[in-house]
């Protein structure tokens, strides 16, 4: 069997200053000079000059125009790139054009990727604001929970495009999940809107040639002054869209650049990490760096006088993205975000993930009370999601939930000795140490019978005092009865695009 030809590329010199811009696909309308910038429409063979894009901003990703791959069997070349800005952070969708000259889209979110292809509308889409995060409806007959619900804008865009939305215009973005692990976008910067259904995939699985080199200088922000204190602050990752001064631990934002005047916190009682911010470590053998510290405290609505707090050691790995390691009064574990979404019983009792079924085991809010490093979404000192958490033996399942945002957590619990050799803290292992203490020896010796009696003299000392603790700047879980630990994960607002 004879095999397909390439479709035919177009050629044109730019209406602005004649360079060639060249379209692959016959479905691209749209495309940007890369020498002057012009945003230029295709009619036919004509190209006409519409306006002017920004400038990139430079994500710093692996990906870059022309990269080639395989995905489900069929090449494809990346062609186009869009860049989107929402009110917690950014992400890119690449326009990849596939060997038959069909358009496909590569979207990247802080290392977590999603190849989806076009899908038409079986009915009129209705308005964004009946979207309802949280919520299950069912769109071309399948079943989807929205994830996401969030107002975007058009940041900056370069090569060849199926459709341009107007630069800087904001428009309705809706993301839907369903239990198979498909996503469904729907993209309201397009009239009708466009849909958009496709799954999660790994960047190795792609088998991707013609990638950027990958520099750690490059991937490196510029440093600058705390707005604050003046003490100098330098960016681990490019990307970061808040940091906090490891001077004065003020919480600056970089969601608007560097360029810009930069907003800030100002924050009280620093809470120090164990593993220190900078430091690597090989966790279910993937090198992580630590480059984001928090502190949490979890409240049940059931009992306003009850509180307990937890730290999330924010994990970043060029290839891998970002993943948490939590550390709680039960146990470490590491978790990452999911793209599927669990199903849930109608009772709300458990929950269902890859054939995995996960017991609920509570719910509360989670606060975010301290926070050291950089995070790729824009963190803040009192930042609240709802959560609830479930489990099936050591595996652990966590949801959380903002107001424009749902995001699933999937990961396990590991012992606190495989995190002290991951990141060479021998020297700390009993700091690390947690509910995954040695049981104690069968016979009951002195040294048993003195350390009971300090038990409970440091119990009815945190008795004693359990009225003054302030849940605002310390973890009151010892003064109260609970040991819940919110072990499941952290706050990723910023992953609804994943």
């Amino acid at each position: 069997m004879a095999q397909s030809s390439p479709p035919r590329a177009y050629r044109a010199p730019c209406p602005g200053c004649g360079a060639p811009v060249g379209f692959l696909s016959a479905q691209s309308t749209h495309a940007v000079c890369a020498y002057c910038h012009s945003t230029v429409v295709r009619s036919g063979e004509v190209l006409s000059r519409i306006g002017k894009m920004a400038e990139l901003f430079d994500d710093h990703s692996p990906l870059q125009l022309q990269a080639s791959g395989t995905w489900k069997g069929k090449a494809f070349t990346l062609v186009g790139r869009l860049q989107y800005q929402y009110g917690e952070g950014s992400w890119t969708e690449w326009h990849a054009v596939l060997a038959d000259g069909s358009s496909a889209f590569l979207a990247e979110d802080n290392g977590a990727y999603v190849f989806s292809t076009p899908q038409l509308a079986q009915r009129e889409m209705p308005a964004p604001e009946q979207f309802r995060v949280g919520a299950t409806t069912a769109i071309n007959g399948k079943s989807f929970s929205v994830a996401s619900n969030q107002t975007v804008a058009l940041r900056s865009a370069q090569g060849e495009l199926p459709h341009l939305p107007g630069l800087g215009m904001s428009f309705a973005m809706v993301e839907l999940r369903s239990t198979d692990g498909a996503v469904l976008s729907v993209d309201y910067g397009a009239q009708p809107p466009s849909l958009g259904i496709g799954s999660a995939v790994l960047l190795d699985d792609l088998q991707l040639s013609g990638l950027r080199s990958e520099s750690a200088k490059d991937e490196k922000g510029r440093p600058f002054d705390c707005p604050s204190c003046g003490a100098p602050v330098a960016p681990l990752l490019a990307t970061s869209k808040s940091i906090a001064c490891p001077a004065c631990h003020s919480v600056i934002d970089l969601s608007a650049g560097m360029g810009s005047e930069l907003r800030h916190a100002v924050q009280d009682e620093p809470v120090q990490p164990l593993i220190p911010l900078g430091s690597i470590g090989k966790l279910q053998g993937v090198d992580w760096q630590v480059v984001g510290f928090q502190h949490r405290l979890g409240q049940d609505p059931a009992d306003p006088d009850e509180a307990f707090g937890w730290d999330e050691y924010l994990l970043y790995n060029l290839r891998r993205g970002f993943s948490f390691l939590v550390d709680s009064t039960e146990g470490w574990s590491v978790v990452k975000p999911i793209t599927g979404t669990p199903e849930m019983a109608s009772n709300g009792q458990s929950a269902t993930y890859l054939g995995s079924r996960y017991t609920f085991k509570e719910s509360y809010t989670a606060e975010t009370s301290y926070v050291a490093g950089e995070f790729y979404w824009q963190v803040r000192r009192g930042q609240k999601t709802g959560n609830r958490d479930f489990t099936s033996g050591k595996s652990l399942l966590s949801l959380e939930q903002s107001a424009q945002e749902v995001t699933w957590s999937v990961g396990s619990q590991i012992d606190s000795q495989r995190v002290a050799s991951a990141f060479q803290l021998e020297g700390k292992k009993e700091l690390l140490r947690r509910s995954d203490a040695s049981p104690a020896s069968d016979g009951v010796n002195v040294r048993t019978i003195v350390l009971l009696v300090l038990v409970l003299l440091v119990f009815l000392f945190l008795f004693s005092r359990c009225s003054r603790c302030d849940p605002q700047v310390e973890n009151c879980a010892s003064s109260s009865y609970r040991t819940s630990g919110g072990s499941f994960g952290g706050f990723s607002s910023g992953g609804g695009h994943k």
